[in-house]
């Protein structure tokens, strides 16, 4: 089975390709010639991830799955949230937004948080959303070379390391992506025995 991941992050392209089966092929927006900036303009994160999804199927007729991820921070009632790419400007910088968000936490006791993604698969008329949720703090510092995004200051529950600092097949067991594309995989196995 071929399928369209809807997005231009090859951090993103990377993760999900190691979690799929070999059975399931992976078409970026790049081998479909989309370079579209796709609107995501919706409120919540799963209604950008919709929103992407749509986009691809409507102007290419093609099977397709797209996600939204946002951090919401328990102290900052839930921010970044849906505007987690864009936290500090529309130039989707990492540095700026960890930046703008450990200054927003300075001093405060409460750093609990947590990553969600939402998956919204689009697939022979049919459209599902598969959500993934992990829980964690926030560090005072950045930690860590790896990942991306929020990564270096996202420390998950049970764990003594920040998403950055641990290795992508462990990141890949617990994370909110990985959650929720492993639910995306069930389906699809079901789906057409995969």
């Amino acid at each position: 089975m071929k399928i369209v991941f809807a997005t231009h992050n090859n951090n993103k392209l990377k993760e999900v390709k190691a979690l799929l089966p070999n059975t399931i092929t992976l078409i970026s927006l790049t081998d479909i010639n989309c370079l579209d900036d796709i609107p995501e303009t919706a409120n919540t994160i799963e209604g950008n991830a919709i929103q992407k999804a749509n986009y691809i199927t409507e102007k290419y007729n093609l099977p397709c799955f797209s996600d939204d991820t946002g951090l919401l921070v328990d102290a900052l009632n839930g921010e970044p949230g849906i505007y987690s790419a864009r936290y500090a400007g529309e130039q989707k910088n990492s540095e700026d937004n960890m930046a703008k968000l450990l200054y927003k936490l300075e001093n405060n006791t409460n750093r609990a948080a947590h990553f969600k993604t939402a998956i919204a698969l689009n697939l022979n008329g049919e459209q599902l959303v598969f959500n993934g949720i992990v829980e964690g703090t926030i560090t005072t510092d950045k930690q860590g070379k790896e990942g991306f995004g929020y990564d270096p200051i996202f420390k998950p529950n049970g764990y003594s390391q920040t998403f950055a600092e641990l290795p992508l097949d462990t990141k890949n067991q617990i994370s909110h992506r990985a959650k929720a594309t492993k639910q995306l995989i069930a389906y699809l196995k079901d789906y057409k025995n995969v």
